[in-house]
């Protein structure tokens, strides 16, 4: 199971930086939640998680897993990635620590992104 998750975590950072949203969607059981930032409403199922990543389809975008970060403990995963958007002449850099939980399957049942408006760097480009 713990290379199952691995796998999953890794698909995922490389799907927020280039994939299409209903890819990112499949990764997660249908009535996982999210709650990106930790602290903001949750977002539950599948059309609610796909209103989420829709805003990232949007943008020219990149990722990096900071895969020494990644840490699976039972059903449970935890890792550092950045996340590069370009809108226009703006360039901002998030770095979460995101913390996900997995059902058997290898589904994401829960995600919890864990970052603040300081994890945040904008510069125009």
């Amino acid at each position: 199971m713990a290379q199952q998750i691995r796998d999953v975590v890794e698909q995922y950072v490389k799907l927020v930086g280039s994939g299409p949203t209903e890819d990112i969607v499949e990764l997660y059981a249908p009535d996982a939640v999210i709650e990106d930032p930790i602290g903001t409403e949750p977002k539950r199922g599948h059309a609610a998680i796909r209103e989420f990543y829709d805003v990232l389809a949007q943008l020219d975008r990149e990722t990096e897993l900071h895969a020494d970060t990644l840490r699976v403990a039972g059903n449970h995963a935890a890792f550092l990635f950045t996340l590069v958007t370009r809108f226009g002449d703006q360039r901002l850099t998030l770095s979460p620590i995101d913390v996900m939980e997995f059902d058997d399957d290898g589904k994401i049942t829960r995600m919890r992104a864990y970052w603040g408006q300081d994890d945040m760097s904008s510069e125009t480009v």
